[in-house]
């Protein structure tokens, strides 16, 4: 399994990957984008800074990289760099299918992303990825799914997943939305000839947003490998967005927010990776001192009464503006 690779870095940041969605397209919901990255945003300027941030992740004991079909040419940015980078044959890939990016590499567009979770779609988005990738590619995950999707039930697709799998490819879920909890637990449930189909989860959990932790202790359980994203909820735990909460453990422990709303999710012992989702180099490096966050169990008490109602917080994140 491609994730025993990870198992193998004894870094303090193995545990910490990087995700691309924020450098691979002009236009995402995270906060202070005006401030993080060039005003034009050009493909050529998105290719440089995600190289940046992949020489830094690299360089710093990062070995997971998280990119999907739909985070506009995040796949391409990282091919190049595998590419050019022979000498990392330990990177651990993973992306996703299921999002079409429909913006044009437009930061206001009337639609960003369709969402498709058919058959069809996964044949074309494999293919694509396969383009680009080819064996690099070591994780396929359905993108965002929900209690409703079809793909927690269309057997065909299940057959076509399952295939994939024997190929070496790894294949996993993304979840999201106020009730992933019933999503995961579902997808536990699936299997292809008397064997799980989906092998890892991916899930948002965060000091503002922690109700799906029990379904992924259960996946963890299971022997699913378990990978967190959106940790500061779009930009909503770092620097001046984050509650005051947060900002008094981080003055106490000499750390920015952002590093200890990492460290909360990474002091999960079912927690395999952690997302960063940076979109400068020194937002990587804060990042990366999330390991050194000493959260006793007054810091974690203190930080886990942030917690909002789960749809709450995703009504907030549809209203964040791509910008």
């Amino acid at each position: 399994m491609s994730f025993a690779r990870l198992a193998a870095v004894t870094t303090p940041t193995a545990r910490i990957g990087l995700g691309l969605a924020a450098v691979g397209r002009p236009g995402y919901i995270n906060l202070g984008r005006d401030r993080d990255l060039p005003g034009d945003r050009t493909v050529e300027e998105l290719r440089a800074r995600s190289h940046e941030l992949l020489d830094a992740a690299y360089a710093q004991g990062v070995r997971y990289v998280d990119v999907a079909r739909s985070y506009g040419r995040a796949e391409e940015f990282l091919a190049d760099w595998l590419a050019a980078r022979p000498e990392a044959t330990d990177v651990v890939v993973g992306s996703k299918w299921g999002y079409t990016y429909t913006a044009g590499w437009r930061t206001q567009a009337p639609s960003h992303e369709t969402k498709d979770h058919t058959a069809a779609t996964f044949e074309r988005q494999r293919a694509e990825s396969r383009e680009l990738l080819g064996d690099r590619l070591d994780l396929y995950q359905i993108h965002s799914v929900t209690p409703d999707s079809p793909a927690l039930t269309d057997k065909d697709l299940h057959e076509r997943l399952a295939a994939l799998g024997s190929e070496g490819v790894t294949v996993g879920l993304s979840v999201s939305g106020p009730e992933q909890a019933e999503a995961i637990r579902a997808a536990l449930a699936v299997e292809v000839a008397g064997q799980p189909l989906f092998r890892t989860v991916q899930a948002t959990y965060n000091a503002l947003d922690h109700a799906a932790g029990p379904a992924l202790a259960e996946a963890h359980s299971a022997g699913r490998t378990v990978i967190v994203k959106e940790a500061l909820a779009n930009g909503r735990l770092a620097g001046d967005a984050a509650p005051e909460a947060l900002r008094a453990v981080a003055g106490e422990l000499g750390l920015g927010a952002d590093a200890v709303a990492l460290a909360f999710v990474l002091r999960a012992p079912w927690v395999s990776v952690v997302l960063s989702g940076a979109a400068t180099t020194a937002q990587l490096a804060s990042h990366l001192h999330a390991p050194l966050a000493d959260l006793d169990e007054d810091r974690v008490e203190r930080l886990s009464r942030l917690a909002e109602d789960p749809r709450a917080y995703w009504r907030r994140r549809a209203e964040l503006p791509w910008q």
